[in-house]
């Protein structure tokens, strides 16, 4: 059994942490922290957990965590992360941070997309928390950086025809459209029932943070430098991601190659389950679950492959990775605790 914190527990992944805490039957949580919610129980900021879990939330800084727990989740804003995580390293703990703050390699691009970097020293020491692609690294390291919900989807979506050398990597056109807890759970106009409801839109063309992500991690597969466009939309509905990714195959490419080519590629991987040709995923086949369901069609008449990627944003786009994360830096089976069904309707 090892002691695990959470620290920002009551933001939309901190419960989904929580939560699945609660069915990982190797695993305690000792602390959880929320400077908002401080002294009251996880349970009544979230009444789902009532009866499940009372721990008491604190207003804690990494002083007064360290001892108390082997392995911590960071689920704070960037810039807050790169201040606290190297306390927990430097400590002894391991630590599965959520942020963006150690995600890209390269100290230059986070600064271009995001703010000065505190801890550039701890970039290399990370390791990119997709286990499907990097879960040797990842049983090997202190410090996983877990991915970004949209980079989750497109980069499952895209890895194995890229990697194969299958797509011109440079037509890479990335369409997503997500759940409103995506956002956060603070309270902003834009995620406001009224202003989501009945509507559908694009925000941030163009120049969404997790760009270079994508891009830091299609290039590593194509062996050269990628650039793709990307945009991201908002859906009327709580969870769930659908990427659509399009690329231009290359010459020869037919469909019974490209699905050989899902099939080599993830044929070991349990969370990710391939759509028989002709159908294609949906967010409400994945709800709930650490799942990411990809399907595909050959366009002949434009020689493009149509890739679609289906996740819950909060799951696998974040809290059921950081666990699987976790179960692979701490030894375990690497679906423990992550073995719910998908809930439909």
């Amino acid at each position: 059994m090892i002691k695990v914190g959470i620290v920002g527990a009551s933001g939309y992944t901190g419960e989904e942490l929580a939560r699945l805490i609660l069915s990982h039957p190797e695993v305690e949580l000792t602390v959880a922290t929320s400077r908002q919610f401080a002294g009251r129980k996880i349970s009544e900021v979230f009444p789902n957990l009532r009866g499940l879990a009372d721990i008491v939330l604190e207003d804690a800084g990494p002083e007064e965590i360290i001892g108390r727990a082997d392995l911590v989740f960071t689920a704070v804003p960037h810039q807050t992360a790169m201040d606290i995580v190297p306390k927990f390293l430097a400590a002894g703990c391991k630590v599965v941070d959520l942020s963006a703050d150690f995600r890209i390699n390269d100290a230059g691009v986070y600064e271009k997309w995001y703010q000065a970097h505190s801890a550039p020293e701890y970039l290399a020491q990370a390791v990119y928390g997709l286990p499907e692609l990097y879960r040797d690294k990842i049983k090997k390291t202190s410090l996983v950086a877990n991915p970004g919900c949209y980079p989750t989807s497109i980069i499952l979506g895209a890895a194995p025809l890229i990697k194969a050398g299958l797509i011109d990597a440079a037509t890479i056109i990335a369409d997503s459209k997500s759940g409103t807890s995506g956002a956060g759970r603070a309270a902003q106009v834009g995620s406001l029932f009224c202003e989501v409801a009945d509507g559908f839109r694009a925000y941030k063309v163009g120049e969404h943070r997790h760009t270079p992500e994508i891009e830091q991690e299609l290039s590593i597969l194509a062996d050269r430098e990628v650039t793709i466009s990307f945009t991201p939309h908002l859906l009327p509905i709580s969870r769930g991601i659908l990427s659509t990714v399009y690329a231009k195959l290359r010459d020869g490419v037919d469909s019974a190659k490209v699905a050989s080519t899902y099939e080599e590629f993830y044929r070991h991987e349990k969370f990710v389950r391939l759509c028989p040709v002709g159908t294609y995923p949906a967010t409400q086949y994945v709800r709930g679950s650490n799942f990411c369901d990809i399907g595909f069609k050959v366009d002949p008449r434009t020689s493009r492959v149509v890739i679609l990627s289906a996740i819950d944003n909060l799951v696998k786009g974040a809290a059921g990775q950081a666990l699987q994360n976790m179960n692979l830096i701490c030894g375990f089976a690497e679906d423990l605790g992550l073995n719910a069904v998908p809930l439909f309707p």
